[in-house]
C-alpha cells in the first residue's frame, strides 16, 4: 500500500500505519468512522461509498474491506482513532521530508486526479462525488506529462539548452575578442612607447650635439681668455721690476746718477694689449622649432595627372591645380575622379613619416589630406575615417572642421595660407598644421593598413570667390 507523503518509517510502523489509513482513499484517516465489523474509514469515503451502493434495498451494505454487513445508522465516530491520527502526523515520522503535498480544500485529501472536463486537480472523494461522477477523470501523473506535451514544454526546454549552449560560445568568443584586444591595445601601446622613445633618442642626440658644440667653444674661447690673462701678467711683473731698478738708481749719488747712460725707451713704459677675444657665441645653439623638426620628413609632392576630374586645370610642373569653368578632353580611366574635383598626389607612401606643404593662400573652400589608394573615384562620397579619406577642409572662407564622422569643428586663431600635412604610418597618425601660424591644427589617430596617397579639393569656383589654384611648395630638403 503506497504512502506517498512517508519518506521514511522506522522498523514496525508499517503496521500502525495501515491501521490509521483508510482503505478507500489510501490515506490517513479524516475524521474516522468504525462500522460493525470493526474497520474504520473516514466519515466522507464511507458516506460516499454508501450513497453510490446501488444494490442495496434493504439499507444493508458490505464493508470494501472485508464484505461483512452493516448499516449506515451504524456509524460510530472513533474519537481514539483521530487522536492517533493527529498524533502520528504531528509527531512527524518522516525526518526527511519532501514538500508537503497540496490537499482538496473540500475533502482535505491528497489531489492524485485530474478532471479533464473541470480543469482542476481532485481527490478520490471528489472522484467518486456526484459532481464528477459522469466527468473524465485521469491520475494527475499522467495529465501533467500530457500538459508538458500538449504545451510542448520538452521542446522548449530544448530549445533552452540550445540556445544556453550558443550562448556560452558566444562567451567564449566574447573573451577571445576580450583577450584580442587587450594584445591588440598592448602592441599599440609599445608602439607609440617605441616612437616616441624613438623621438625622444633623436632630441638628446641633438642636445648632447648642441652641447659639445657649446663645450668645445666654451674651451677654445676660455684657453684664449686664460692666455690673456697670464700674458697680462708677466707683463705686469716686468713694469713692477723696471719700477724697482728706476727707484733704486733714484738713490744713488748725482756723480754716479749721472754716468747712467741707457735711456729709458719709450716701448718699455708702453702697455701692451693682449689679443682681443670675443666672447659672444659664434654658433646658434637655438632648439629647432617646430616647422624645422617638420622639415626633417619633408618630400617632393607632385600631382597626378590621371586622377584628376575632368574640371581641373594642373600647371606643367604638376604643383598646381585650380577649378576650370569647362570640362577638359581627357581620357576615361578608373583612377580618375569622375564626380567630385578631386585629384590624388603621384606619391604612395605605405610606411614611415612623410611631410609637406601645400599654399592654400585666400581661398574659401578646399579639403586637403591623405585617402587609401583604393578608394572609388566613380561615385560621389562622403570624406572620413570610414570611407578611406582623413582631411581637414574650409568652407565658406572661415569654416574648418576634421571630416571626422560626425565632423569636428576647428576653432583657428590665425588663418593659415598653408597647410603643413605630416604623415606618421606606423603611428597611424595624420596632422595638419597652420605654417603660418606654426601651430598645431587636428590629428587624426587611426590604424593604416592600405597604401596612402596625399589627396586634394580645390572646391568649387563660387563666381570666382575660389579661384586661386592649391599649389604644392617644393621641398628644400630631400626625402
Amino acid at each position: 500500500m503506497p504512502y506517498t507523503n512517508i519518506a521514511y518509517s522506522p522498523p514496525g510502523t508499517g503496521i500502525l500505519q495501515d491501521e490509521v489509513s483508510c482503505s478507500i482513499c489510501l490515506e490517513y484517516l479524516r475524521d474516522p468512522v468504525t462500522i460493525n465489523c470493526g474497520h474504520n474509514f473516514c466519515c466522507v469515503c464511507i458516506t460516499d461509498y454508501c450513497e453510490r451502493w446501488e444494490g442495496s434495498t434493504t439499507g444493508v451494505f458490505f464493508c470494501p474491506q472485508c464484505r461483512a454487513g452493516f448499516l449506515q445508522t451504524t456509524f460510530r465516530p472513533n474519537k481514539q482513532l483521530a487522536n492517533i491520527v493527529e498524533g502520528i502526523e504531528q509527531l512527524a515520522l518522516q525526518p526527511d521530508k519532501e514538500p508537503k503535498e497540496k490537499l482538496c480544500e473540500k475533502h482535505g485529501k491528497k489531489l492524485r486526479l485530474f478532471c479533464e472536463d473541470d480543469g482542476e486537480a481532485i481527490c478520490l472523494v471528489c472522484d467518486k462525488s456526484r459532481v464528477h461522477r459522469s466527468h473524465t477523470v485521469i491520475p494527475i501523473e499522467e495529465a501533467a506529462q500530457d500538459y508538458k506535451v500538449g504545451m510542448k514544454l520538452q521542446e522548449a526546454l530544448d530549445l533552452l539548452r540550445q540556445v544556453t549552449g550558443e550562448v556560452a560560445k558566444l562567451q567564449a568568443q566574447e573573451g577571445k575578442k576580450t583577450a584580442q584586444w587587450k594584445d591588440k591595445v598592448r602592441a599599440q601601446r609599445e608602439v607609440i612607447v617605441a616612437q616616441f622613445a624613438k623621438r625622444r633618442r633623436a632630441l638628446e642626440e641633438e642636445e648632447q650635439l648642441l652641447v659639445c658644440r657649446l663645450e668645445e667653444e666654451e674651451e677654445e674661447t676660455l684657453q684664449k681668455l686664460q692666455e690673456n690673462a697670464a700674458f697680462l701678467v708677466e707683463q705686469s711683473s716686468s713694469l713692477a721690476q723696471l719700477i724697482q731698478e728706476i727707484e733704486r738708481k733714484c738713490q744713488q749719488p748725482a756723480a754716479d746718477l749721472l754716468k747712467v747712460r741707457a735711456p729709458l725707451t719709450i716701448h718699455s713704459m708702453k702697455l701692451q694689449e693682449p689679443e682681443a677675444v670675443h666672447t659672444e657665441l659664434q654658433d646658434s645653439y637655438e632648439v629647432p622649432r617646430l616647422r624645422e623638426t617638420l622639415q626633417k620628413y619633408r618630400v617632393d609632392v607632385t600631382l597626378d595627372p590621371n586622377t584628376a576630374n575632368a574640371y581641373l586645370l594642373l600647371s606643367q610642373d604638376r604643383r598646381s591645380v585650380r577649378v576650370g569653368d569647362k570640362r577638359q578632353d581627357v581620357p576615361s580611366n578608373p583612377e580618375r575622379f569622375d564626380m567630385c574635383t578631386s585629384i590624388l598626389g603621384q606619391q604612395r607612401f605605405t610606411a614611415g613619416r612623410h611631410y609637406w606643404e601645400v599654399e592654400v593662400g585666400d581661398k574659401t573652400c578646399w579639403t586637403l589630406g591623405v585617402c587609401e589608394e583604393c578608394v572609388s573615384r566613380q561615385r560621389i562620397f562622403t570624406p572620413s575615417p570610414a570611407t578611406g579619406f582623413w582631411t581637414v577642409w574650409l568652407r565658406n572662407g572661415n569654416e574648418y572642421a576634421a571630416l571626422t564622422s560626425p565632423l569636428t569643428e576647428l576653432t583657428l586663431r590665425v588663418k593659415p595660407r598653408q597647410i603643413g600635412i605630416l604623415l606618421d604610418y606606423e603611428a597611424g597618425e595624420v596632422s595638419f598644421y597652420n605654417v603660418n601660424g606654426s601651430s598645431h591644427i587636428y590629428t587624426f589617430s587611426d590604424t593604416f593598413l592600405e597604401p596612402l596617397r596625399p589627396y586634394f579639393y580645390p572646391g568649387v569656383r563660387a563666381g570666382g570667390l575660389n579661384d586661386a589654384p592649391l599649389t604644392l611648395q617644393p621641398s628644400t630638403q630631400q626625402p
